[in-house]
């Protein structure tokens, strides 16, 4: 038998289900397992990313002993989009953070 979580974390709170399963698993069958999807309706698996220990993982992914099994939310904004936005704030604070030395000699 194999001893797994499964995780899904909302930005308030964290569920977190220890399961039990035979060798060879899939992470589909632990999430299904856990009955997570009872406490959180909001959760679709054919459209959500899920993963192990962080990393993106199909739902057919066999797992191993201890593997914690994500499920990961849709992001509300790029992260990409939001720290560009944090330094043009802060530049417009006054802070120099993104801007190259023009004197090499003030380093």
């Amino acid at each position: 038998m194999l001893s797994i979580e499964v995780c899904y974390a909302l930005p308030g709170t964290q569920t977190l289900i220890a399961v039990d399963l035979p060798e060879g698993s899939t992470l589909r069958q632990a999430i299904d397992a856990s009955g997570i999807r009872e406490r959180h309706p909001e959760i679709d698996i054919s459209t959500m990313k899920t993963g192990v220990f962080g990393k993106l993982k199909p739902l057919d992914t066999v797992l191993a002993q201890h593997d914690r099994v994500e499920i990961y939310r849709p992001l509300i904004a790029d992260p990409k989009e939001a720290r560009q936005r944090r330094v043009q704030k802060t530049r417009k604070a006054g802070s120099i953070e993104g801007r190259r030395w023009l004197n090499k000699d003030s380093r």
